[in-house]
């Protein structure tokens, strides 16, 4: 199926190493709006920040993989220490093959985590990538989100509720 996704959470932070190495996973192309943080916000979401020093420590190599433009993504990259590729066209690959040659993993290596269906989760597919699907951390105010939202629904996982 065309959005099978790989693994589903509540939130990035509950993604952990064991994880990861459990589906061969080695690297991750990170989404930035509602995955790691909120929309337009230079704060890392709660947890975030140690849930990347975990991971660094675990060897798992990152890449931020935003659609956004540099001034939104290099400040908040910078401060996680993170590397990043900005207007990165997901669904296209333009952004995931940047961070693949960046990362220097294999294909089969890699996961796109993300919470939103029609760009993260469908571009990772679309490059037989494994996905990480995340809740986003707040449900977004407009028209454009709130419609894309409804539209994620029937693809949403079945068996996966969101705790808060």
């Amino acid at each position: 199926m065309l959005f099978d996704i790989t693994i589903a959470l509540d939130t990035i932070c509950s993604l952990s190493p064991e994880l990861l190495k459990k589906h061969d996973i080695g690297g991750l192309l990170l989404d930035l709006d509602n995955t790691l943080t909120t929309h337009d916000n230079p704060v890392p979401a709660k947890g975030v920040p140690e849930w990347i020093e975990k991971m660094k420590k675990s060897g798992i190599k990152m890449c931020i993989v935003s659609n956004n433009h540099p001034p939104r993504v290099k400040p908040f990259a910078d401060a996680m220490g993170l590397d990043f590729v900005c207007e990165g066209k997901k669904p296209l690959s333009k952004g995931f093959r940047e961070a693949k040659a960046r990362m220097g993993l294999p294909w089969e290596r890699l996961a796109v985590v993300g919470d939103q269906i029609f760009t993260d989760i469908l571009g990772a597919k679309l490059k037989r990538l494994k996905c990480v699907f995340v809740f986003p951390i707040e449900h977004e105010k407009t028209r454009f989100f709130k419609f894309k939202r409804k539209m994620e629904k029937p693809f949403l996982p079945k068996n996966l509720t969101k705790t808060d």
